[in-house]
């Protein structure tokens, strides 16, 4: 998460905050199932206390800086992929045609 200070005072934010793994900033990738932190060196589960600090940490930083705090981000951890396993290799296949 990067904040940003407007010429009026004001700060934005951009992006998602993000979890420290094996050293390295951590991507959050929800896989449907479960959300897994992301580092050049893989992938690994996303414990609830991770998430859980990871939410709270979101909140407080927002609440610091006087960005708002969107709806669906109040409501738990926001992921930075969505990668839905079900739909894998299905990308680009046409969908039937509907029957009068």
């Amino acid at each position: 998460m990067t904040l940003l200070r407007a010429a009026d005072g004001s700060v934005a934010s951009t992006g998602h905050a993000a979890c420290i793994v094996a050293g390295e900033r951590a991507t959050l990738v929800d896989h449907g199932y479960q959300k897994f932190f992301r580092t050049s060196r893989g992938e690994f589960p996303a414990t609830a206390d991770r998430l859980r600090a990871l939410h709270e940490f979101t909140e407080e930083l927002h609440a610091a800086a006087g960005t708002p705090s969107l709806y669906n981000e109040s409501l738990g951890t926001v992921s930075d992929e969505y990668l839905y396993d079900r739909l894998k290799g299905r990308e680009h296949t046409a969908l039937p045609e509907a029957a009068h």
